[in-house]
């Protein structure tokens, strides 16, 4: 076990006593008058130390290492943050600081406990009322990451306490405070970041010093392109190939490799670009250098950038505004005086204003005016928002989780760009709010229905009343998944008391087990949780936050295999669906399953520094499956089998490969084994596929069967041969580097690089590292002992026999995607007598009675078990033959593993968002001018919110329909009697009609066929066709149409729901 990593099992041994450290401040006394100190706490281990640079652990971090990269992680470890304030805010801002690998945390609070905290401080139970916010949250917090030591403090913010903190976050401090602690802190060069939540209403200012560097403004990878053409010129215009347009915008820095001819451009120092075209740009002057002949890379390079900003006294009178909803492009002057007068208010009451006080709102409002009229510049707005601010002050002291989660993540996120300086920060200030939860009607918010009762959910009832509340505890709402986002939904949740009430129940389920790289994002796992169900470890989680919450976890897939589960009496019950998968499928599915039983969806997804949220309310939006991103871009078949110029293209190849050796082969192996009507099936494959398949099992039963890892490590040794020495000499064979196409232009041009053929070199560790996992591999299916010992494999790779390659004539190589299309379209004449060869030579089924296969299904997060090792290998060997740089491990598994970044910030922000339109759904808003579908990428920062697209219209006749509409028809009838009730009640002609993929009638279906079915009940027409029984759980059957109207023109209509008679 490394240094870095503990032993989670409950029942190891206590570890040897760390050190402890106590820190101590001579000057300032604590809330109670002791005096106050530093809270003792167990040294943990750290990532990184100041000035120093440690080992990242890559399976903790793995997914946020994709969005930050090493550099700005190891920038990250070695600093120190404070946050104070550990309300609902100021928790999750340290929950996703601790989650993002800081140097240490201190929480700082000198506030104790009230039964309002309960509301959105999900780490304080009502076991701790009354004692001190940041204490009650340290153990909790402190278990998040083991590599960050988390501290608390209980007394004054002086100079000398403040001056080791790279940032310090100040989250419910008064406008005076922070003047105080913005001047100390600026003194010392560091970064301030101060936020609140009031209500629906949020603000966060940024200052991080004079001069701030930022390293990369955008996270975005590089852009490259290959280049065509390069004129010698004062105004150079370099021309990129067709099948890449460069992506690059004016004013980008780039720089060249591969340059043949104007060498000069390689490797030079980076040159600004101005953009004039998709495949086009220019360079400046290369009139000087030499003659352009062939070939290049270009490649952006990201060039630091220096901002500067004002400390907060000036940047309150000059502030400037990052929008969060372009449809309220006026409110940030409105809310920046708002708070303000928020401030200006509880100095002058002493209190802040009552929830839904009339009394209360009208002074705050001629509060503001009095304080507006006595500003100028910047700061003034022209006509102080009555409404608003009476709104602000109505509900300033209510305290909501989605707020807090929302904006959690965003300052977390601010948090990281000061410490690492990658990203754009917030300059300077940020407004939010989310005053569409609010009823249209407002006459039952009063002072009496939102006054403190000392409920958990007090901070609740402030903004929205008991009613509300009421209806929170009652919903029945289905989550789907409990990965990074379900985590988050089910906090949240948990927190404003969905389904906590009277028939209330949260649902979720996720078939997955705890993974260590889950526990960087998904919060509510600890390292003592991997390899236990998400779904139910998370369900336990949230129960500990509210003891009311009614959660049942389930740990089943959701997808028409388990229906029988999810059924129509399960979503019949719902009043909802929260979204929480990781990929499209299951998301249609679901999407499909709410239009069908008209159900409210929250669909969200994050993807980095980016995030989605959409809300699809039936019978009012478009639903998810509507709209749909373009397909992801395919490499050519040809690229990849012969002509790679990217590592893209290699990985791929690799992967491609690791599923031809390691999964498919031994897959049909092992049902040869096990499966006695293999052979009959195979021989009834179209085209060449029966021959294909029986050489694949000849190969894993016959030629190439291992009896000892010996022979795992020949056939590895013999098949590197193949692909990276044989292979590349019969591809030169075929096109010398010299050949010409038929237009007179170099072969090896433009995207197809020239290969080389490899040396078999045992002392390369590239080359060794190939074997070794290959043949590891190859035992692993045949369930011969592996051996990691590299001094007995080398032997054995020594008295390997390879014999000399001989390239072959009359090979034919395709050079385009349309010829390998052909080729594989018209595969000649099947070889029978080969065919019937192999089916001699495979030995009986009881000859190999003793034999089993394992077919390996890809991993890439086990470093144990050989599959990226191979993946990397076998990539960079590819890359070397074509003289592509070689990708690192952590790159590989990136494009290989398909893995989809992701940081703990994103997903607080979209969980929060996601729960602001839950709220207003719960209103029972109907107008789509009251819901946001909203885009964010944390790194620019960028937030877009637009209303949600309408359901699309279509009419027959005179009746309008939309998605969300169907017939209903109850059965049972025949199908004679179905298409004459439509032609009867509807006046459609049916001229086809389907259930899934079976056609059950159609006009141009043979008449004996269609007269059988005819008097057949619809049910019996669907046994029949699919050949399979109904289940018990299905009580209605869906059929789509395609339907004339009287005139014989088709109509588009909506499907059918037929409702089969109970039993």
């Amino acid at each position: 076990m490394s240094t870095a990593e503990v032993d989670p099992s409950p029942s190891s041994s206590p570890s040897p006593a760390a050190k402890k450290r106590k820190l101590e401040e001579k000057n300032g006394n604590s809330s109670n008058g002791s005096n106050h100190h530093l809270k003792e706490i167990q040294q943990q281990p750290k990532m990184a130390g100041n000035g120093n640079t440690h080992t990242i652990d890559e399976g903790l971090y793995s997914r946020q290492l994709y969005v930050l990269g090493h550099e700005a992680m190891q920038r990250m470890a070695t600093s120190d943050v404070l946050i104070s304030g550990l309300g609902g805010l100021g928790v999750e801002i340290a929950k996703n600081i601790i989650l993002g690998g800081v140097k240490s945390v201190t929480l700082h609070d000198n506030s104790l406990c009230k039964p309002s905290d309960l509301s959105s401080q999900f780490y304080v139970s009502e076991a701790d009322l009354g004692k001190n916010r940041a204490e009650v949250s340290h153990k909790s917090l402190a278990e998040l990451n083991q590599y960050v030591p988390v501290e608390t403090f209980t007394g004054e913010l002086n100079k000398e306490f403040l001056k080791k903190y790279r940032v310090v976050v100040l989250t419910n401090s008064s406008l005076e405070e922070q003047l105080r602690v913005s001047e100390i802190v600026r003194s010392f060069g560091n970064a301030l970041i101060v936020s609140k939540t009031q209500g629906l209403f949020a603000q966060v200012f940024c200052d991080f010093g004079e001069d701030f560097t930022i390293i990369d403004t955008t996270g975005e990878n590089p852009v490259s392109a290959m280049i065509a053409g390069v004129t010698k010129e004062e105004a150079s215009v370099v021309t990129c190939l067709d099948e890449t347009r460069h992506g690059l915008e004016d004013g980008d820095y780039v720089t060249f490799s591969e340059v043949q001819g104007m060498v000069e451009l390689n490797g030079c120092e980076p040159r600004m670009i101005k953009v004039l075209g998709p495949y086009t740009f220019s360079i400046g002057d290369t009139s000087s250098l030499s003659d352009y002949v062939r070939g290049g890379v270009v490649t952006q390079v990201k060039m630091p950038k220096q901002i500067h900003f004002k400390p907060l006294a000036d940047a309150l009178e000059e502030p400037e505004f990052i929008m969060t909803d372009f449809g309220k492009f006026d409110r940030p002057p409105q809310l920046h005086l708002a708070f303000r007068t928020l401030d200006a208010y509880i100095k002058k009451e002493g209190r802040l204003p009552a929830p839904w006080s009339r009394k209360d709102s009208q002074q705050f409002v001629d509060l503001a005016k009095e304080l507006n009229s006595s500003l100028s510049g910047p700061s003034k707005v022209e006509e102080v928002d009555e409404k608003l601010l009476a709104t602000f002050s109505h509900v300033c002291q209510g305290d909501l989780n989605p707020l807090n989660a929302t904006l959690g993540g965003i300052v977390a996120q601010e948090v990281m760009k000061a410490c690492s300086e990658k990203f754009s920060p917030i300059v300077q200030w940020l407004y939010f709010d989310a005053t569409e939860c609010l009823p249209a009607n407002q006459d039952s918010l009063t002072e009496e229905n939102c006054k403190p009762s000392g409920s958990r959910y007090d901070g609740q009832v402030a903004v929205f009343g008991n009613d509300f509340q009421k209806k929170l505890g009652s919903l029945r709402y289905f989550i789907v998944g409990a990965g990074a986002i379900g985590c988050e939904l089910l906090k949240n949740f948990a927190m404003i008391g969905v389904g906590a009430g009277e028939g209330g129940q949260v649902y979720v389920t996720d078939m997955d087990l705890i993974e260590k790289s889950n526990l960087n994002r998904q919060f509510l796992f600890r390292s003592h949780d991997v390899q236990k169900p998400k779904s139910s470890s998370a369900a336990a989680a949230v129960k500990v936050m509210n003891p009311q919450a009614n959660v049942k976890a389930f740990e089943n897939r959701v997808g028409p295999e388990t229906e029988q589960f999810f059924d129509d009496d399960f979503f019949s019950k719902l009043d909802g669906v929260a979204n929480a998968l990781d990929n499209v499928d299951a998301r249609i599915y679901m999407d499909r399953r709410c239009v069908y039983y008209h159900k409210p969806l929250l669909e969200s997804g994050t993807l980095g520094t980016k995030g989605n949220v959409q809300v699809v309310i039936p019978h009012v939006t478009e639903s998810y499956s509507s709209s749909q991103d373009p397909p992801e871009k395919s490499i050519p078949i040809c690229t990849l089998k012969n002509f790679p110029n990217a590592i893209e293209h290699t990985l791929q190849w690799a992967r491609d490969m690791f599923e031809g050796l390691f999964r498919q082969s031994a897959e049909s192996a092992a049902q040869y084994l096990v499966d006695s009507k293999f052979m009959e099936r195979t021989l009834k494959l179209t085209g060449s596929q029966p021959l294909e398949v029986l050489e694949a099992v000849h190969r894993g039963l016959v030629e190439e069967r291992p009896m000892n890892f010996e022979q795992c490590v020949h056939w590895a040794r013999l098949h590197w041969q193949e692909q990276y020495h044989n292979q590349i000499k019969q591809l030169l064979f075929n096109f010398p580097p010299e050949q010409l196409t038929s237009s007179g232009q170099p072969f090896w041009s433009g995207p197809k690089r020239c290969p080389h053929p490899l040396e078999f070199d045992i002392n390369n560790s590239v080359h060794l590292d190939y074997v070794v996992a290959a043949a590891n591999l190859k035992a692993k299916i045949y369930n011969i002992p592996q051996s990691r010992d590299l001094q007995a494999i080398t032997k054995m790779v020594e008295s390997c026999n390879v014999p000399e390659f001989v390239p072959r004539s009359g090979v034919r190589i395709a050079v385009s995607d349309a010829e390998a299309a052909a080729a594989a379209n018209n595969p000649g004449m099947v070889d029978d007598d080969r065919l019937t060869q192999l089916q001699t030579e495979l030995p009986s089924v009881d000859s190999l009675s003793g034999l089993r296969i394992l077919p390996l299904d890809f991993e890439k997060d086990d470093d144990t078990n050989f599959h990226m090792d191979f993946i990397v290998a076998s990539s960079n060997l590819r890359a070397e033959n074509y003289d592509i740089a070689p990708a690192d491990r952590h790159k590989s598994k990136l494009i290989a593993g398909k893995i989809i970044p992701a940081i703990a910030t994103t997903t607080s922000v979209v969980s929060g968002l996601v729960c602001i339109e839950l709220l207003k759904l719960v209103q029972g808003h109907t107008n789509p001018e009251s819901f946001k579908n909203g885009f964010i990428n944390l790194a620019l920062p960028f937030f877009g919110f637009s209303e949600p697209i309408a359901a699309p219209k279509q009419t027959y006749y005179d009746k309008e329909w939309t998605l969300w509409d169907r017939f209903e028809v109850m059965g049972e009838m025949t199908l004679r009697e179905f298409i004459e009730y439509f032609e009867s009640e509807h006046k459609l002609k049916i001229t086809m009609l389907s259930q899934g993929v079976c056609m059950l009638y159609s006009f141009f279906m043979p008449l004996a066929k269609r007269n059988e079915r005819m008097d057949l009940a619809m049910s019996e027409v669907v046994k029949r066709v699919s050949k399979k029984k109904l289940e018990p759980h299905v009580k209605a059957l869906v059929f789509e149409l395609c339907c004339n109207n009287l005139e014989d023109e088709d109509v588009e209509v909506p499907y059918v729901r037929y409702v089969l008679p109970t039993e």
